[in-house]
């Protein structure tokens, strides 16, 4: 090969990389110009007369949260004087239903915002927390996370729980007595995966994140209509029955018990919010929402066969806020609590899976002389 060979195969080679080159950098370019304009429309303008923003500001807190999840089987067929079996299961309103709890720590913790960043960190003491006793030990990994835009809200649950106990023990087996005793199942373990995601109409005169991450102060009261949607699995199972054996025997979910549920679901929901403002910083912020969609549940039961079907879809969002804002400073309280309510494939049944989260945070804000970025 000459060198006149080598030299065009260079200048080819040129061409083609500099081709390369200029294809990534005008993708880029159409990328950073499409974030820009996205950008631009989730963080829509506010009214100043309502909402004072404080994004470009250090939000500093420090908070407690306890994050937890729960599950319940229902059944609406038990009535009367409700199921008896030999004298055990008693009260009508608590038999028609098995409440699976976690015993979830109340975890002390810190964090900050500042624009578009937001980084908390929380740690379980074990002073606070009584992690053993009438209700057992559950190993938690929590992802919950909620992200507050002006326009967009968006909720994303990841969830791995193991170790739960029957809340309704006492009340559904009246040969307890009145002791502190509650069913332990260490062996119950739940995967609970979801996103939801809610328009906010009305983002500039009501805002979420002066509620929720501290770094808005919303000065008069507001409200807004909100539309979305939100797609959820759920498994949930045990290494027996997941329903006690005495209300198997007396008819509770037509006899069948299982061991394994899988519930895949798909809803739209529609709701609203509103902040109220008494005297410029005491607030009150209240948002509920509801879903209407289908599901499609399996459960393994104990006996041969599986029980498969397509059932109703009920979802429901509550947010509730309350505390002092002002343009420096925060304290408040607030709560979100997302229920899912599938129908199973027993008839007059379903299955509830529900996640949240409740915090008590204390903020401060401080002006930055030069922005970090």
């Amino acid at each position: 090969m000459n060198t006149i060979t080598i030299v065009r195969i260079m200048q080819k080679w040129l061409v083609l990389l500099s081709g390369c080159l200029f294809l990534c950098l005008a993708t880029s370019a159409q990328k950073t110009s499409l974030f820009k304009k996205v950008g631009s429309w989730l963080d829509a303008g506010n009214d100043s007369n309502y909402i004072e923003e404080h994004t470009k500001d250090l939000t500093v807190r420090v908070f407690g949260s306890r994050k937890y999840n729960y599950y319940d089987i229902v059944d609406n067929k038990i009535v009367g004087d409700g199921i008896v079996d030999n004298g055990i299961v008693s009260n009508t309103k608590s038999s028609q239903e098995v409440l699976y709890r976690p015993n979830t720590p109340f975890n002390v913790g810190f964090g900050f915002n500042y624009r578009f960043i937001g980084i908390n960190v929380a740690f379980n003491l074990p002073f606070i927390n009584k992690e053993k006793g009438d209700y057992g030990i559950t190993k938690v990994l929590d992802l919950q996370t909620h992200i507050y835009s002006r326009k967009l809200v968006v909720d994303f649950y990841g969830q791995v729980y193991r170790g739960y106990y029957i809340a309704n023990t006492r009340r559904l087996f009246s040969n307890l007595g009145s002791g502190n005793v509650e069913m332990i199942r260490p062996d119950a373990r739940n995967v609970n995966v979801g996103l939801d995601v809610q328009y906010v109409f009305n983002a500039k005169r009501f805002s979420y994140r002066a509620a929720y991450l501290q770094n808005d102060y919303q000065k008069k009261s507001a409200g807004s209509f909100l539309i979305g949607g939100g797609l959820f699995g759920m498994r949930m199972k045990g290494d027996s029955g997941l329903i006690p054996s005495y209300l198997e025997k007396a008819g509770f979910f037509n006899g069948e018990n299982f061991h394994r549920t899988r519930v895949f679901s798909a809803a739209a929901n529609v709701g609203y919010a509103h902040t109220f403002v008494y005297n410029k910083h005491w607030f009150a912020t209240l948002s509920l929402t509801g879903s209407l969609g289908a599901n499609y549940t399996t459960l393994n039961t104990m006996k041969d066969g599986d029980l498969k079907r397509v059932g109703l879809q009920l979802n429901n969002n509550i947010r509730v806020s309350i505390g002092y804002n002002s343009g420096r400073y925060y304290a408040g309280i607030h709560y979100v609590d997302l229920t899912t309510r599938s129908q199973s494939p027993v008839p007059d049944t379903y299955q509830t899976m529900g996640a949240g989260n409740f915090r008590i945070s204390f903020a401060r804000r401080f002006t930055l002389k030069k922005q970090l970025f």
